[in-house]
């Protein structure tokens, strides 16, 4: 009896192809609804679901593979005892199962979409059969991805000239059917990379399996998510009492933030276009662990900006961040902030890169440069530099520098997950800086608007450098940054002493408050204008004092800025 294939997909993406080269490897092809019309109107003689089940589809639809002929061909064991029963209850085996489901998620991705069209959109039947044959993979074999079409084709042309050579009277084996190549390095389900290391077949048959569990959860997943969103209050919907992180493996890394550890980079399939892993890297060696970490650091905090920015990172601290007419302008006014530290750095900018700021840009040496995209002209200039990573956030498309309303689109997820041991802690993203209207003047010296805003420029740098953190900065670009310190005048320090002269009427925040005096005593040394903090000190008032005493300005914001 000849194999049969039951095809039933809702991405045609490559059936057509598929179910030429199962034709013509002598599979008899079984399908549903939209499938069945496209492969008869490619000329491909197929049977149609109803005509296996002899049964009609029913309720618009909603039934038409479940059906013990469809699930008693999919489950039935390689035994006599199973081959038996299915005899006598008319079942054929089905050896093979194409399905993917419903578009579920781009249905309700549309805007304005119905309650009611979103659940037509639930698969029923489709995730029966893709369990049902993934339960039962040591027989027959499971295809949820369009990417594995050519990899199962292979595997099965290879299994048709060994058995030829073998034994041409063993046609109807169910459990030696396939013969495949080594794995490639790096095995990643979802990109189709379901190679078998020889051991006939079953290798890649439980990798396909392991996909299809994987698609039918993460579908399972996505549903839940729907009705979490209409049912639960916002707090239960961000927090829900139980969490489903659906990632898929987009690269593996050479290594973790050491050669000892190992690291690969994943995508939340809620992240949407605009979001770092959603970027394509346009040259460039591979990309490390830490250029990830520090890429997104850096297009973090460009994109707190709706003028031109530009960011130096190391380390993912910022050592170079201004604004400027363009980014020419705003490149170098970052690099002077502190040259010696760049290097090595990655650069990030929320305009694309022109041919005149590549010329500057390859005259040093930078890991990566992150920028919505890069012109032809400029990819020529920094084509020069081989290794030199060139990662466009948004290719052939416009600008993405905008404020962090539109920043939130990219940003997205609207939570932040730390891995702890044996769990993780989840926390709302630390989006935006809090606004002027909540910050409270408390020296008795009022700020001019001005002052306000080179305030609020170094408000928001101080927010996205490692606690303790201070910023010194002024004309919207930053000059000093201690980062990371136990100490808070230790931070001030450092930040003070690199800003050098420069810091005479420049600005100081701090990302939590000051318990002591002390650093409003230093800044006051090197002629800082103006201080922000959060406030909350238990010594606040005396704060307060030493600083109306020393003639500077301070705001409390209300709200502090902790990274760790």
């Amino acid at each position: 009896m000849a194999r049969r294939a039951l095809l039933s997909v809702s991405d045609k993406t490559g059936i057509v192809d598929f179910a030429k080269g199962l034709a013509e490897l002598g599979f008899e092809l079984v399908s549903t609804g939209g499938t069945y019309k496209k492969l008869t109107d490619n000329g491909l003689d197929v049977l149609y679901i109803s005509a296996v089940t002899e049964f009609p589809e029913i309720l618009d639809g909603r039934v038409k593979t479940l059906h013990p002929r469809v699930h008693g061909g999919i489950l039935a064991k390689d035994t006599q005892e199973h081959r038996n029963q299915c005899r006598d209850q008319g079942i054929d085996f089905i050896d093979l199962v194409c399905v993917n489901l419903y578009p579920f998620v781009e249905t309700i991705s549309q805007p304005d979409v119905s309650w009611a069209e979103a659940i037509e959109n639930i698969d029923i039947g489709g995730p029966a059969m893709i369990r049902a044959a993934a339960k039962n993979h040591e027989r027959v074999i499971v295809v949820v991805c369009p990417s594995n079409y050519d990899v199962v084709l292979e595997s099965l042309k290879l299994e048709e000239g060994q058995t030829n050579q073998t034994n041409q009277t063993d046609q109807t084996n169910q459990t030696e059917r396939l013969r495949t190549p080594d794995p490639s390095e790096g095995y990643q389900p979802h990109l189709g990379d379901v190679g078998a290391d020889g051991n006939g077949g079953a290798d890649m048959r439980k990798k396909l399996a392991c996909e299809a569990f994987a698609h039918t959860a993460a579908y399972d997943a996505a549903v839940a998510d729907y009705f979490r969103r209409s049912t639960e209050t916002l707090e239960e919907y961000t927090y829900p009492h139980s969490m489903h992180v659906v990632a898929d493996k987009i690269q593996m890394l050479r290594y973790g933030e050491n050669p000892g550890q190992k690291a690969a980079v994943y995508a939340d399939r809620k992240a949407g276009a605009g979001m770092l892993v959603r970027g394509k890297q346009l040259q460039g060696k591979e990309l490390s662990y830490n250029n990830w970490a520090d890429m997104d650091s850096s297009w973090a905090l460009v994109n707190e900006f709706a003028s031109c920015a530009c960011a130096i990172i190391k380390h993912t601290n910022p050592c170079g961040l201004a604004v400027g007419e363009n980014v020419f302008e705003a490149y170098e006014r970052a690099l002077a902030c502190d040259p010696s530290s760049a290097y090595g750095g990655i650069i990030a900018f929320n305009r694309p890169i022109d041919g005149k700021t590549a010329a500057v840009v390859r005259e040093r040496f930078y890991e990566v440069i992150v920028a919505p995209d890069f012109d032809q002209e400029a990819q020529g200039f920094l084509s020069e530099k081989k290794n030199l990573r060139l990662f466009a956030m948004n290719p052939g498309g416009n600008s993405m520098g905008n404020s962090m309303e539109s920043a939130s689109q990219w940003r997205g997820l609207g939570y932040s997950l730390k891995s702890i041991g044996g769990g993780f802690l989840v926390q709302d993203e630390d989006r935006g800086s809090s606004a002027q209207m909540q910050w409270r003047v408390v020296s008795a010296l009022q700020p001019t608007q001005g002052d306000l805003e080179e305030m609020s420029f170094a408000w928001t740098a101080c927010k996205h450098v490692k606690s303790n953190a201070i910023v010194v900065s002024n004309y919207r670009q930053i000059l000093g940054v201690g980062a990371g310190q136990m100490n808070r005048v230790g931070a001030a320090a450092i930040a003070l002493e690199q800003a050098g002269m420069r810091s005479r009427g420049a600005y100081l925040a701090s990302d939590a408050f000051f318990p002591f005096a002390d650093t409003a005593e230093l800044a006051a040394q090197y002629a800082i204008r103006a201080i922000i903090q959060t406030g909350g000190s238990v010594h606040d008032a005396d704060v307060i004092d030493t600083v109306d005493k020393l003639g500077l300005i301070m705001v409390f914001t209300n709200r502090r800025h902790f990274k760790h």
